[in-house]
């Protein structure tokens, strides 16, 4: 059973846009990488002050509150995907437009533990999603913005992404991280 979440999905299951995100995760248990990753992105974000919180690196870029924010909304939706395409639901998933989602989005006048615990709770959500799943689940391919996706590569994707964003915490708000 262990080894259906060490399978890394082929380059045949999702869109070629997403290997951009899903080459980032290295080898391993997905579940594993998704929950460690939970720990370490509240162990580097939880000690920032609300202004930190609010820094943004330049003009018209997102506040780390709004980076974390978007985080969340990405992974409610790859997770509500993977739900679907997991119980075999072939409806078409419609794509999604994050600048949208953010600048009307509370994120960016929420309180910064209120949304730590936000990121918890819904990468927690994802955790026990994918405790229900089996390797057919995984292995079923659905069509989200248009183009064929796995349940499976929805969860690295997920794992992913968050990588991607890390990578862009270090490089451009390094000046209030702690």
């Amino acid at each position: 059973m262990s080894e259906i979440w060490t399978l890394r999905p082929g380059a045949e299951e999702y869109a070629p846009y997403f290997g951009r995100y899903i080459n980032l995760v290295p080898d391993g248990d997905i579940r594993a990488t998704l929950r460690e990753q939970m720990d370490s992105v509240v162990k580097l974000l939880a000690p920032l002050r609300e202004e930190q919180a609010n820094y943004r690196y330049a003009e018209g870029k997102w506040s780390v509150k709004e980076v974390l924010g978007h985080m969340i909304d990405a992974e409610r939706i790859f997770a509500y995907r993977l739900l679907r395409i997991a119980r075999n639901d072939k409806t078409p998933l419609p794509g999604f437009e994050q600048d949208i989602l953010v600048q009307y989005g509370p994120h960016a006048h929420q309180p910064w533990s209120d949304l730590v615990e936000e990121f918890q709770v819904v990468r927690s959500s994802t955790l026990c999603l994918l405790r229900g799943l089996n390797a057919e689940s995984l292995a079923r391919v659905g069509t989200a913005s248009d183009m064929p996706i796995s349940a499976r590569s929805l969860a690295w994707l997920t794992a992913g992404h968050e990588l991607a964003h890390l990578a862009v915490f270090h490089e451009r708000y390094s000046a209030v991280l702690v």
